[in-house]
């Protein structure tokens, strides 16, 4: 009966040959040190488990039914057995901690290269590569600043090279993670996160979200090809032999759920669309999160900031009221930006009034204070100024 058992069974192991072990065989000096982490820590708990997990078989032989083992019930303390029990653990614990302390920041993804591999200092002369990333409903949308180019599941890199992503989402949290290449980092809306790696061989690897996020998260993968130089810049211009750039609207349409995307080319892309993303207004009906935590620095549009708003000049402010020279200049919100005043001029109102009454009549009353505008979101370098900001 057994060796029925054993052939159906055999079969069964063919199937082991299938798994992919590429967290235990990475190809980027990230993952092999993180690799390295998990080796070691296994390592030094299996000190413990082996000998508990071979004692318990010992001790069950040992004290089977109907086996004449001594039995000693009157056995209370042991030094030697305490000296065991307490400073294994002890010693393991004080190990642990003090790789993991060394490791988090030495392994932290925001933290950048120190160097390419073991040995092998990042060259001082070697600009890394940026890649802004977006998690979309069901796909992953790359951004390439350098070369102006954007894809859609599909993201390649040469070898060797420091890579830095940037990376949010557009609705929900997702997780980006290359087993190949790095541990799995958040992407989560309004907010970036960063990772720092390189990819020593080339080869393809997967790529995927490690978060499960809704109906089309099975299908959220993507390829990532590590590349020699003249390889990533035959991709790249293939990239950019494509029929279509990715502007605001086109983005808005790709942004909506799908699931099984295929890899798609951008042979360009809107300057300040990611930081557009990122901020959350990419619709142009819609104020981005800067302005909004600008205009709530100074006070806010409710009731509570309806003294931080033009003409009232923060006279609630002791400080201010008293003419004193201790605290902060006094600001406030003197305009708000729209599609058809991108510079807030003509929304200021009061704030020009205040400012050129005095003048005019040649009173001697003093003028208000200038007004400080309110604070636009971040901007890619050489980017053009957006048109509704």
């Amino acid at each position: 009966m057994s060796r029925i058992r054993a052939l159906f069974v055999l079969p069964l192991l063919t199937l082991l040959g299938g798994c992919n072990l590429v967290v235990l065989n990475p190809a980027g000096d990230m993952a092999i040190q993180q690799r390295d982490l998990i080796v070691v820590a296994t390592v030094l708990m299996l000190i413990v488990v082996l000998p508990v997990m071979a004692l318990t078989v010992f001790f069950a032989w040992r004290y089977r039914k109907g086996n004449d083992a001594d039995y000693k019930p009157d056995w209370d303390h042991s030094l030697k057995l305490e000296l065991i029990i307490w400073a294994a653990p002890l010693l393991i614990i004080i190990c642990l901690g003090s790789v993991t302390w060394v490791t988090t920041h030495m392994l932290d993804p925001y933290r950048p290269l120190d160097r390419i591999a073991e040995g092998r200092p990042v060259p001082q002369d070697v600009k890394p590569l940026e890649v802004e990333v977006v998690a979309l409903d069901w796909k992953w949308l790359f951004f390439y600043p350098e070369y102006g180019v954007a894809t859609v599941n599909e993201l390649a890199a040469p070898i060797d090279r420091p890579i830095t992503f940037k990376i949010t989402a557009s609705s929900v949290m997702n997780s980006f993670f290359i087993p190949a290449l790095a541990g799995q980092i958040y992407a989560m809306p309004g907010m970036e996160t960063k990772l720092h790696a390189v990819i020593n061989k080339p080869g393809v690897y997967d790529g995927f979200s490690a978060n499960y996020s809704g109906a089309g998260f099975s299908g959220m993968r993507f390829k990532f090809h590590g590349m020699s130089n003249d390889d990533f810049a035959d991709w790249v211009a293939k990239v950019r032999g494509a029929d279509q750039t990715l502007d605001r609207q086109t983005y808005l349409a790709l942004e909506r759920p799908s699931e099984n995307v295929p890899p798609a080319y951008y042979a360009g892309y809107q300057d300040d669309l990611y930081q557009r993303i990122l901020n959350m207004c990419v619709d142009p009906a819609k104020m981005c999160m800067g302005e909004m935590m600008a205009i709530d620095g100074k006070g806010g549009l409710g009731v509570e900031g309806i003294h931080n708003v033009l003409p009232k000049e923060l006279e609630y402010d002791k400080h201010q009221r008293r003419g004193a020279i201790f605290g902060p200049q006094p600001s406030y919100v003197a305009s708000l930006c729209t599609d058809t005043d991108p510079f807030g001029t003509r929304g200021a109102g009061a704030a020009g009034k205040t400012e050129q009454e005095p003048r005019q009549a040649g009173a001697g009353t003093a003028p208000s204070p200038a007004a400080t505008p309110i604070s636009l979101p971040a901007q890619p370098r050489n980017a053009p100024r957006p048109d509704n900001i």
